[in-house]
């Protein structure tokens, strides 16, 4: 690592979070990284199903008919959730559980001029650790936009990360893909990359569809513009047959997914250029 990039850690949502700077002076780009770490616990504690006065676990007990006005945060990233719930036809899901464990199928709707969500059957029982990562990647790195710190590389658990200016002189963030650091490599400015897969955890993503693990794809790896979009993409791969996974990317030029069956690299989409380029 170059002595211009300034890197910064913090524990969160269950995992390791880096905000990497350059070209800043180092206690300002520390103080940066503090500030977006700090937006970082407050939206953990907004989204994990695991705090209980969590607005998510607030939702959880809603009964149909019932609403509850929430915060811009959590609202926004519910309206991110059910986007690409529509674009990948429910392969990603905020309840993917609901198929085997709740009798009626969770229906909520989002009302943007009161900030709140309606429950309109089931239970809606949310798990955002498929989307919250990116989400709050993407509210960090607005953030550091505030800061006025436009070259930043944003982590969070080697699976998601955010790219946005690269340092002076160099094509991109350097970021691998697979099991080694050497295996391939995306240079990255401006967009998003994250992963999914069963390699370190096992059969533990749903198809949200059946409500069954999936087995037949190891890894598969998501580009778009932004960490929260990236993230849901990352996971849909995991669910999608290849024809559902080219007809739900048609038309979206920006997006780009990499997945991985049997050791070979396959690829979807049009890769966005100059923001990501293979090496």
């Amino acid at each position: 690592m170059s002595d211009g990039v300034h890197i910064f850690r913090h524990e969160a949502m269950a995992t390791h979070f880096e905000v990497r700077i350059s070209g800043e002076e180092k206690s300002y780009a520390g103080q940066a990284a503090r500030t977006a770490f700090d937006l970082l616990d407050r939206l953990e504690g907004l989204l994990s199903r695991f705090r209980e006065n969590s607005e998510i676990s607030q939702i959880g007990f809603l009964t149909p008919g019932e609403e509850l006005r929430l915060s811009e945060p959590t609202f926004a990233c519910l309206e991110i959730a059910r986007r690409m719930e529509a674009v990948t036809h429910s392969a990603f899901c905020v309840s993917p559980d609901a198929v085997r464990r709740q009798l009626e199928i969770p229906v909520w709707s989002l009302n943007r001029s009161t900030f709140s969500i309606h429950c309109e059957s089931g239970r809606l029982q949310f798990d955002l650790g498929a989307i919250g990562k990116g989400f709050a990647l993407d509210r960090m790195a607005e953030e550091l936009a505030d800061w006025g710190c436009p070259s930043f590389l944003l982590v969070a658990g080697g699976s998601s990360i955010l790219a946005g200016n690269p340092p002076s002189g160099m094509p991109g963030w350097s970021c691998g893909l697979g099991e080694s650091e050497t295996d391939l490599r995306l240079l990255l400015q401006h967009c998003s990359l994250s992963g999914s897969g069963l390699a370190v955890k096992g059969a533990h993503i749903l198809d949200p569809r059946i409500g069954k693990p999936v087995t037949d794809r190891g890894r598969a790896w998501a580009l778009t513009s932004s960490a929260a979009e990236s993230d849901a993409l990352s996971t849909a791969a995991m669910v999608l047959t290849e024809d559902e996974l080219f007809a739900c990317m048609d038309g979206k030029s920006e997006w780009l997914v990499l997945w991985n069956d049997s050791g070979v690299w396959r690829e979807a989409g049009a890769r966005p250029r100059p923001p990501a380029d293979l090496v």
